[in-house]
């Protein structure tokens, strides 16, 4: 007799804002096995686990077509709570920690361990007090089953995204009736170390009989892990297929409906011509106290024109260095742009003197969520620059030039091919990878002399990662725009950088010609390396 599925999609439909999401998805998954679930950015990805989630945005526009099936039985979740009661356990791509509480605190949110009192007959529980040392190893445990060193009492605020990503996983496990969990984009905010961890983690958990459904842009990822994955292309399941069995190319042109070169982003770079010499950006004994990515001494500089990566593990510094010249955090040193002197500590002036920066916090940092896709791209330009503003009475009075700012918005959702149901439409309802590309886009509308962005394909998928990466050499090329790209994956620093540094313990390990054999990389940031740094040609 065949095994009664732990989970069973049949028939899913979503309309959303206007737009049809979800047709008829239909697919199953057994207990202990793994799914991969790929697609490009807007395929629904996102949406159906929503639907498996109980989300309340699922509810509150219209609900859903289709039947959730677990156990044989049909089921509807309410709320993500029906969700967990029923042993269903999701991480969603974007973090949902307190920023002020600890590790442990997150990962035991409303299942903390209590110091009885008697007094709860009269005053119910509120009179308790914590159990922390139960509380503390509890989390510690969920902790070490995923093979990390994460401290239970570091504050979440304090920790880099990738130790974040490892707590939201652990509160999961803690759930002692998880029987299926969902990963949207876990290994986005990752190094390659911290992947290979987590995905050693995740097989684990399957062996003691746990469903996952991974959702995942990283297709070697899904390869390696998955025991099958189901392709959603425009909302529809095009292909279900063994994992094992399949080629990256394979499920790329399944994805996007097209052949596409598997290999991540543009062509290697041409070697750079002799009079690119000139200096754009110069960083003298930088240090940035940024939490979790702290930065001790950093010196280096970038000639005019040229696209410089920065890369290195987790906490080690490198997003720092970004966040720091920009003014996002207290920092001191040295740093000219184009000759002149850049306060630090103060981001009006970083954006004043030619800068501009796309953050690794997009939801954070870079995007008015609830705003327009317009206005989100146009706002910074029109603030710092004085654009998309109609002067009145000989410029007594400054309107703001609706016109200009949908021409300006929709020149770039074609151009990035944003999906969207328009210039109109509120960031907030996009996917991560389109929200993504608005931030690129915000950006590219100041057209500055320096671009600072870091991690520019977290969330993106294989195809719309090679459109970012090579809209990133369009600009550099076409605009002369000096780029520093900031990113936990070397391949793709590699494969559109002119000169890579590698960041570790706060320090420039060393800086490194792209073309460089891979293994190189991989020795600074194992910290193997007798050079000091500013040494040596290929450092400054």
């Amino acid at each position: 007799m065949p095994e009664t599925p732990l989970l069973k999609l049949e028939n899913i439909g979503k309309d959303y804002f206007g737009t049809r999401v979800l047709s008829g998805v239909s697919f199953s998954l057994n207990k202990g096995e793994i799914l991969g679930l790929v697609g490009e950015n807007g395929a629904g990805k996102s949406t159906l686990m929503n639907i498996l989630f109980g989300m309340p945005v699922i509810a509150g526009t219209g609900g859903y077509e289709g039947s959730i099936i677990i156990d044989g039985q049909k089921t509807e979740f309410k709320s993500p709570f029906d969700a967990l009661e029923a042993g269903v356990g999701m991480v969603h791509q974007e973090f949902s920690l307190i920023p002020g509480f600890t590790a442990a605190e997150n990962i035991l949110l409303n299942r903390e361990e209590l110091n009885r009192s008697p007094l709860e007959q009269i005053f119910s529980e509120r009179v308790s007090t914590l159990n922390r040392p139960v509380m503390n190893a509890r989390a510690s445990k969920a902790i070490k089953t995923l093979g990390v060193d994460i401290g239970v009492d570091t504050i979440a605020s304090e920790m880099p995204v990738g130790y974040k990503q490892f707590v939201e996983i652990a509160r999961e496990i803690d759930r002692t009736a998880t029987r299926l969990l969902v990963l949207d984009e876990p290994t986005a905010v990752l190094t390659e170390t911290e992947s290979r961890i987590l995905l050693d983690a995740l097989r684990k958990l399957a062996e003691g009989g746990i469903a996952i459904v991974f959702i995942s842009h990283r297709l070697h990822e899904i390869i390696e892990l998955c025991d099958k994955l189901v392709v959603l292309r425009d909302g529809k399941v095009v292909r279900e297929a063994p994992a094992k069995t399949s080629s990256l190319r394979e499920i790329a042109a399944w994805m996007v409906g097209r052949q596409v070169d598997s290999r991540s982003g543009a062509r290697r770079p041409e070697p750079r011509s002799p009079e690119l010499e000139d200096l754009a950006l110069s960083v003298e004994n930088l240090w940035v106290d940024m939490p979790g990515e702290t930065v001790r001494d950093v010196s280096f500089t970038v000639r005019k024109g040229e696209i410089f990566g920065i890369g290195g593990l987790a906490g080690q510094g490198k997003l720092g260095i970004p966040n720091g010249v920009m003014g996002l955090f207290p920092a001191g040193g040295k740093v000219t742009l184009f000759g002149k002197p850049v306060k630090l500590g103060a981001p009006r002036g970083a954006l004043d003197s030619g800068m501009a920066f796309v953050s690794e916090d997009r939801r954070g940092v870079g995007l008015l969520l609830s705003e327009r896709i317009d206005w989100n791209i146009t706002f910074t330009a029109m603030q710092v620059q004085n654009r998309f503003l109609k002067p009145l009475l000989g410029g007594f009075l400054l309107l703001r030039d609706d016109a200009a700012i949908a021409r300006e918005a929709q020149s770039y959702i074609e151009s990035l091919e944003i999906k969207c149901t328009g210039p109109g439409q509120r960031a907030v309802e996009l996917s991560g990878g389109n929200q993504q590309k608005i931030c690129l886009a915000k950006a590219f509308v100041l057209r500055p002399g320096l671009l600072l962005i870091c991690e520019p394909t977290r969330g993106i998928d294989v195809g719309a990662k090679e459109l970012v990466l090579n809209t990133l050499r369009h600009h550099n090329e076409e605009y002369g725009t000096t780029i520093v790209v900031t990113s936990s994956e070397l391949e793709e620093l590699r494969s559109v950088c002119d000169r890579v540094a590698i960041v570790g313990e706060g320090r420039i390990a060393g800086i490194l010609p792209a073309s460089s054999p891979a293994e190189e990389f991989a020795i600074l940031m194992m910290g193997k390396t007798g050079q000091k740094q500013g040494s040596g040609s290929d450092v400054h």
